[in-house]
């Protein structure tokens, strides 16, 4: 057993950057690479791509990603997990090894599947819990359960597993371990297990290793990006902004920084901006693997952009698994047009009352939003400096492609039948995707590894 290890994260969404991996994997000095590419959105979207074409589903990027990185991974011997395979992790996996005969690069690939639970939705009905004490959830997927329910059928359902598989394609020796819907902390808290030897019922361990792993899984984020402030937080050379890597000790302690040269930060203030992200309970973080108490954690600043982290722990882990549920929830219209110069705003807000008058019948949810005044805080106008330029915005949801498509038409017409001066209309509908969790037994999800 090692006592030490070296965890980068080289992606913290699909969209993520694809140099930051490729830095980690040639300078690092990495034992494993992570790249975490997946929201509860994502995965819906990825069915999406399946239900079109068997073969698809995996993530968009996940050539270029590994065409890059594969002959850097196994000239200096880095072990790859990730959650690339989104909704269908054995057509990914085959995608990499057909990436690699082409590179003629020999590589083993483990494909983790069992998160997809659409199939076994329906018995599984009658056993589903409720989340965060929301009933409409449950009562959601009973109706499009139902034979006689005339609504679209649902997406997507995945559960959030642990690190049960990815531990059995750790020790099949694996060079790439391609996942569909695991828990992000468990994408790293997996090699922390396989390399130190830890027992799955170790819970004090498993609580820090998912707090080192909650702290690198959205990459960018802890050394300086999404925590920036040019005023009050600035950071230097965002252009170049390195993604973290954790030194984890078989203790569980870890020391979090990035590589000498890139740009950011990795201080106190991200390490805890980013311990506390998206964490509602901090003294009972749930996953698959554990109930981890944040509360516990102590840090220290021991060098530039080096943070020690210790002292997280655990309790056992629950008896259910979150799952995922992606549903069609209709379609959006929206419609955008610019007013500039003199009494700008005075022309949008006519323009914004006019539409209102003619769509508000056929649409009561309809939002109009002043982009550059009021979009984002809906403040009143009273108070505002008065802009030279201001964008119109209106949208509403609607049943049907062809009722959201109004939303758009109707501002385009303004050109002339609105105010003097709108330019740049633009016009969108979106095929919406609900998303809506639930809790199910953990013992009706299997997960199972594919080696190819």
């Amino acid at each position: 057993m090692k006592n030490q290890i070296r965890i980068g994260c080289g992606a913290g969404f699909s969209g993520d950057r694809l140099e930051p991996a490729m830095i980690l994997a040639e300078r690092g000095n990495l034992d494993y690479l992570v790249l975490e590419c997946l929201a509860e959105r994502t995965i819906a979207l990825a069915q999406k791509r399946k239900l079109a074409d068997p073969t698809k589903g995996y993530d968009p990027l996940l050539e270029r990603r590994i065409e890059g990185l594969l002959p850097i991974l196994v000239k200096n011997n880095v072990r790859l997990i990730t959650n690339m395979g989104a909704a269908n992790p054995m057509e990914g996996a085959k995608k990499i090894v057909e990436i690699a005969n082409k590179q003629r690069i020999p590589v083993k690939v483990a494909a983790v599947i069992g998160d997809e639970l659409s199939d076994k939705l329906k018995e599984m009905s009658d056993d589903i819990f409720k989340f965060n004490n929301e009933n409409f959830a449950v009562e959601l997927i009973k109706k499009h359960l139902s034979p006689s329910a005339h609504l679209s059928p649902l997406i997507s359902a995945n559960a959030y597993m642990g690190v049960e598989a990815i531990l059995e394609a750790l020790q099949s020796d694996a060079n790439i371990i391609i996942t569909g819907r695991v828990a992000d902390p468990s994408l790293f808290l997996a090699p922390m297990i396989h390399e130190f030897g830890w027992a799955t019922d170790n819970y004090n361990l498993l609580g820090q290793g998912t707090v080192v792993g909650h702290l690198l899984e959205c990459a960018g984020q802890i050394t300086g990006g999404y925590f920036a402030d040019p005023i009050t937080k600035p950071v230097a050379d965002m252009d170049t902004l390195g993604h973290p890597f954790a030194d984890v000790f078989a203790d569980g302690s870890a020391i979090i920084s990035k590589v000498e040269g890139t740009g950011g930060v990795v201080n106190l203030a991200t390490v805890k901006e980013q311990l506390l992200y998206e964490v509602v309970n901090p003294f009972a973080y749930l996953t698959p693997d554990v109930s981890a108490n944040f509360t516990t954690v102590k840090l220290e600043e021991i060098a530039e952009n080096q943070v020690k982290v210790w002292g997280g722990t655990g309790q056992e882990k629950p008896p259910t698994l979150k799952v995922s549920v992606g549903y069609q929830a209709g379609f959006l219209g929206e419609g955008e047009i610019s007013y500039a110069g003199h009494c700008a705003l005075a022309r949008a807000i006519l323009a914004g009352e006019t539409l209102e008058k003619r769509l508000k019948a056929d649409f009561p949810d309809l939002r109009t939003d002043y982009v550059g005044v009021s979009a984002i805080h809906r403040t009143d106008f009273e108070h505002q400096i008065e802009p030279y330029e201001v964008r119109l915005r209106l949208a509403a949801n609607a049943d049907t492609a062809q009722k959201a498509a109004l939303i758009g038409e109707e501002v385009e017409a303004l050109y002339t039948n609105g105010p003097a001066g709108g330019g740049g209309a633009r016009k969108y509908v979106t095929e919406l995707v609900g998303i809506v969790s639930v809790l199910v037994d953990r013992k009706k999800v299997i997960p199972e590894v594919i080696i190819f």
